[in-house]
């Protein structure tokens, strides 16, 4: 009950009365609101994605030394850690900085999922919890780009799933395995990361199509500015680190 009321009060009702005055402000487009909404707290969270993106980024850049570290330490597991989180230090890269990004990220993205799906179609209902300061616009159009935003669209939850598959294309590349080694040598860790890059590059993004066409087209519209945004995040800090490299 305590962990409902809190997640109401810090991300739910905040976002909904956003939603609010943001559709007011742009003149009623439920829609574009919810694109500018999803921008808006993508970028309040852009340090924290722009720092675990980069950590991502670096640790790809040093696999091949932790590849001979694995190999230099095959038997012994504590060494191979030790030695692991050495190179981490030198190179200045914190493995873990990605977790505080994702346990940010889940609330956030189920409250906008709860606004967008929930509060959008139950506005009477939800007068109750906005501020006084805000109203419910006069005028509320739920077509965007003539996709009526109450009804399931298949269009919109194609391009969710085909974003998400750019997006994890992009940043996750395929996992490496020495083809060199014979299958008996190649390690399950190995194997397990193949398998699961895998799955997050395929499978993922057609869950996403999928599970969208069981929602309103807004929710997928979210997800399809959400992975527009991250790409474009993404891009942007690959293009500064070729720049670097290349100044170096």
């Amino acid at each position: 009950m305590f962990t409902t009321s809190l997640f109401n009060t810090l991300i739910f009702i905040p976002f909904y009365n956003s939603l609010m005055v943001l559709t007011g402000f742009v003149g009623g487009s439920v829609g574009l609101s919810v694109v500018i909404l999803t921008v808006l707290v993508k970028s309040a969270i852009l340090p924290l994605s722009h720092k675990s993106i980069k950590t991502q980024s670096n640790l790809r850049k040093i696999d091949p030394e932790i590849r001979k570290i694995k190999e230099k330490h095959k038997n012994n597991q504590q060494d191979q850690a030790k030695a692991t989180m050495e190179l981490y230090k030198m190179h200045g890269i914190n493995p873990f900085s990605g977790c505080l990004l994702t346990l940010i990220q889940i609330p956030i993205i189920f409250g906008l999922y709860w606004v967008f799906w929930k509060g959008l179609l139950d506005i009477e209902t939800n007068k109750a919890i906005l501020y006084s300061f805000v109203d419910i616009p006069t005028v509320m159009n739920f077509y965007f780009l003539g996709i009526n935003l109450v009804e399931k669209n298949i269009t919109v939850s194609i391009l969710a799933g085909v974003s998400q598959f750019f997006l994890m294309k992009l940043s996750m590349p395929p996992i490496k395995i020495d083809d060199k080694k014979s299958n008996e040598t190649q390690s399950f860790s190995d194997e397990f990361k193949k398998g699961l890059s895998t799955q997050a590059r395929y499978v993922l993004p057609v869950v996403i199509a999928v599970v969208s066409l069981n929602f309103h087209a807004v929710v997928p519209l979210y997800w399809l500015t959400s992975n527009l945004f991250s790409l474009g995040h993404e891009l942007l800090v690959r293009r500064s680190a070729k720049k670097l490299l290349s100044q170096a």
